[in-house]
């Protein structure tokens, strides 16, 4: 089949963007504001195609792109939209960041886009946007569906979980049918999987009053394997508040995925700490955790570093997706005459 060429909005670090690479897309055009991901994204990736742009201001036809666009990836951060009842589609979405993702695929109408976010945008708003996305997806002219997917399912050691929106332009789904997302993998990875012989490299390290706190707490532990005074005095009023709090003191284990990254490894109530050495991951680390190939190179200072890799797809997962709408997309080639057998 020809070359499926790709837009990607919110590009981010470009965790997404190398994974939908990987299954076999050509970027045109990776979109990014923030000025350290759009170094790591000029670093890792043609450089000419990086936008380091806000999208707001961006006018698409300013990409001057000749090519077919066949997908459009990303995920916008979703804000809550204010309007009443659902009434006047896209219009309802202006000044989100969602409306510029809809924006771009309202002028390029690729034939298929993904639309990525966080297990959150199921519930936000009381489901009101959610609603609103699939709607306006809708008015646009694409059949719509979703999928909530787990990382561990795709060969990722991490229990991080994403949205995926998926749209076929009416057209191509008269023609190809129903999308199915891919199917999980047999084999879960676990930490001992995915940070075998990583390379050396700096990471963040805990003030001295955590990192005797967190001695204590063995592989796969938390804050509950504490003795009860010290646990009261390291989580103060959260001791006393409702809630699992699971993530406050934790230790990995090797022997499981890691927990959901974060974009800041020293947070309290989110430690991830490492399963032998009390210390946070490093952030080659982080990037194994997130699939991230040893030579992918991340630009800005380490704080910066962190938050990159923290807010990524992981490159797998994405990877996956990536080749299931190839797959998709590549019944056409066969539909119209143009494959072989």
């Amino acid at each position: 089949m020809k070359n499926l060429n790709s837009i990607e909005l919110f590009a981010g670090a470009g965790g997404l963007a190398l994974g939908i690479e990987q299954s076999g897309f050509k970027h045109k055009a990776l979109i990014e504001m923030d000025k350290y991901a759009s170094a790591t994204l000029r670093k890792n990736f043609t450089s000419d195609i990086v936008w380091e742009s806000d999208i707001t201001k961006l006018d698409p036809a300013s990409l001057k792109l000749e090519d077919t666009i066949d997908l459009i990836s990303g995920g916008s951060p979703c804000q809550s939209f204010s309007y009443a009842g659902l009434k006047r589609g896209i219009e309802d979405a202006r000044g989100t960041l969602f409306y510029d993702y809809a924006r771009f695929v309202n002028y390029f109408q690729p034939k298929i886009f993904v639309f990525e976010n966080v297990r959150g945008i199921i519930n936000h708003d009381n489901g009101a946007t959610l609603k609103t996305i699939l709607k306006v997806f809708e008015e646009i002219g694409y059949k719509v569906t979703w999928k909530l997917l787990k990382a561990v399912d795709y060969e990722v050691a991490q229990k991080r979980e994403r949205v995926f929106i998926v749209g076929i332009r009416q057209d191509v789904y008269q023609n190809l049918g129903e999308y199915t997302f891919p199917s999980p993998k047999d084999k879960r990875l676990t930490l001992k999987d995915a940070l075998k012989d990583v390379p050396k490299s700096e990471g963040a390290k805990y003030p001295e009053s955590k990192r005797k706190v967190l001695e204590l707490v063995p592989p796969g532990g938390y804050w509950r394997d504490l003795p009860e005074d010290i646990a009261k005095e390291y989580m103060g009023k959260s001791y006393f508040s409702g809630g699992g709090k699971t993530g406050m003191a934790r230790r990995m284990s090797w022997e499981e995925p890691s927990l959901t990254l974060t974009t800041s490894p020293q947070q309290k109530q989110t430690e991830r700490c490492h399963p032998d050495e009390t210390r946070p991951f490093t952030t080659r680390e982080y990037a194994r955790i997130q699939t991230f190939p040893d030579d992918f190179v991340f630009e800005g200072s380490i704080n910066n570093v962190y938050k990159q890799i923290g807010n990524a797809v992981p490159v797998n997962l994405a990877r996956y997706v990536g080749m299931s709408l190839k797959e998709y997309l590549c019944k056409e080639a066969f539909n119209d005459g143009s494959g072989t057998d």
